[in-house]
């Protein structure tokens, strides 16, 4: 697959890429690379007194639970919205400079995901102190991660090209990533939604992601082998479609710029 050749024949420039886009993220703030980490603990802070105090959610580990799935959101939110801009923000390297485009989306997931590490070596931290101690079902984590990596550069790459000749493509996914966040069980376990309906809900891959990433963390539950070969075929059918619409498009970036 030409991704993959891309991706190696110019990993160096991908990767600083990738690296320059973190730091500049940060540049001139005070707090530096630790908005990164304060992002989500302060969700955290707000979902949990609300949804303990006055909605009276009752999950074994809550706080663990709640953080895993706003870490794990997150990931597909900050990969995706970074990469929309990706090819308009560098009008400069695409008109005047040849290289693989699709270089400039994966360095904005990559960055995406090294924001993300950060934040789970803190969810790390909170383990400790909440004396949660991981299994053998961790080993399961790093794949769910980077089957959920693909996934968010299939959308990545789609999104991206859609957003170069339609601008609007960035309002109407922030919309669909806010309706997403409380549609996928986030902040709610799976087992409060009416029977006839997880069907639905389970049709999201992000469901079933953030629901292994927690059992094979938090709860000691190796992955259903079902689950892990659905969230496999829709990541890489959701990759090769979102590449599929990046080489249809790309010729007329310039153009567009």
């Amino acid at each position: 697959m030409n991704i993959i050749n891309n991706l190696w024949d110019y990993r160096h420039l991908t990767l600083k890429l990738a690296i320059s886009e973190f730091k500049l993220r940060y540049k001139n703030s005070i707090l530096g690379f630790f908005w990164s980490l304060l992002e989500p603990l302060l969700m955290l802070l707000v979902l949990y007194v609300v949804f303990t105090n006055f909605m009276r959610v009752k999950v074994e580990h809550y706080q663990l639970f709640l953080l895993m799935g706003i870490i794990s959101w997150n990931m597909l939110s900050r990969g995706t919205a970074m990469s929309l801009n990706s090819i308009i923000g560098k009008p400069g390297l695409v008109q005047k400079v040849y290289f693989p485009r699709e270089v400039l989306v994966i360095s904005s997931c990559l960055t995406a995901l090294l924001m993300t590490l950060l934040e789970f070596i803190v969810f790390g931290f909170f383990m400790l102190i909440f004396n949660v101690m991981p299994t053998i079902t961790i080993m399961y984590f790093p794949l769910i991660l980077f089957i959920e990596f693909l996934l968010i550069l299939g959308l990545s790459l789609g999104l991206a090209a859609l957003n170069v000749y339609y601008r609007d493509m960035q309002y109407i996914w922030a919309v669909v990533l806010q309706a997403g966040f409380f549609a996928a069980p986030i902040i709610y376990p799976i087992s409060i939604i009416p029977e006839k309906y997880v069907w639905i809900i389970m049709l999201n891959p992000m469901t079933r992601i953030i629901d292994m990433l927690r059992g094979s963390v938090i709860y000691s539950a190796s992955p259903i082998f079902g689950d892990g070969i659905f969230i496999l075929a829709a990541a890489l059918i959701v990759l090769a479609a979102g590449y599929l619409i990046f080489l249809k498009l790309e010729p007329g970036f310039a153009e567009e710029m």
